[in-house]
């Protein structure tokens, strides 16, 4: 078993994942024995899915052309003949009360423009990740918040739209997490139930270390929790 795919099975047992958490690497160049993404995507989390669901592929800036949000957090800009759609869907939003104009310069972008953004399955990997897309419930994700906080990991404020600004807040070296927007769930099928935490390639080893302990005092908490309740009833 290679490093990452030791990592995904950690974070699956640990977690009590059921989507497979996702790769996500910015790139100069296309990977090696990698495929170019075929077709298009109507959305940037698109791609999220088409991981999770076990393929591995790299895009080019084009390939997020259909969703003028997603690429503006990834700082891709639309060719001019589209390039009037961002401010339409942004019209769009704010005329129904979703979104104030103000908010926008506060939403995270990547710093550059990336050439290639790779995706695969964390456990099948061929390159180093950058962040790690994790989908998972509540429960599970507050373990890998506490061991976030136990390695040292900075772990940022929740997000809520647009689900795909965590991306950029996490290149930065932290866990930034992010409750899916609504075109999220749309496009990803994410349930009702469930939310998600995006990690720091850099810090994914430290933080999978730590939930050995974060579960095991998590087990042991629960029981003494219970018996305190038990005590007062």
């Amino acid at each position: 078993m290679n490093r990452y795919a030791a990592l995904e099975a950690t974070l699956t047992s640990s977690l009590s994942l059921t989507r497979r958490p996702v790769a996500v690497a910015m790139l100069d160049d296309p990977p090696t024995g990698v495929a170019r993404m075929q077709g298009t995507q109507p959305s940037g989390c698109s791609f999220w899915k088409l991981a999770a669901d076990g393929a591995a592929f790299y895009t080019e800036p084009e390939h997020h052309h259909n969703c003028p949000i997603g690429s503006y957090t990834l700082n891709i800009p639309l060719p001019a003949d589209r390039e009037q759609e961002l401010p339409q869907v942004l019209d769009v939003m704010t005329s129904l009360g979703y979104l104030k104009m103000a908010e926008v310069p506060g939403i995270s972008r990547l710093i550059r423009t990336p050439a290639v953004i790779a995706y695969a399955p964390l456990g099948d990997t061929s390159v180093d990740p950058d962040v790690v897309v994790i989908a998972g419930r509540p429960g599970g994700l507050m373990l890998l918040h506490e061991a976030a906080l136990g390695a040292g990991v900075s772990v940022q404020p929740l997000f809520g739209r647009p689900t795909c600004m965590a991306i950029p807040a996490a290149m930065t070296g932290s866990l930034a997490s992010s409750l899916g927007c609504v075109g999220n769930r749309i496009y990803t099928d994410l349930p009702e139930d469930e939310f998600y935490s995006v990690v720091s390639g850099l810090d994914l080893s430290a933080i999978a270390a730590g939930l050995v302990t974060i579960v095991s005092a998590n087990a042991a908490l629960a029981t003494y929790h219970s018996e305190r309740l038990s005590l007062r009833q």
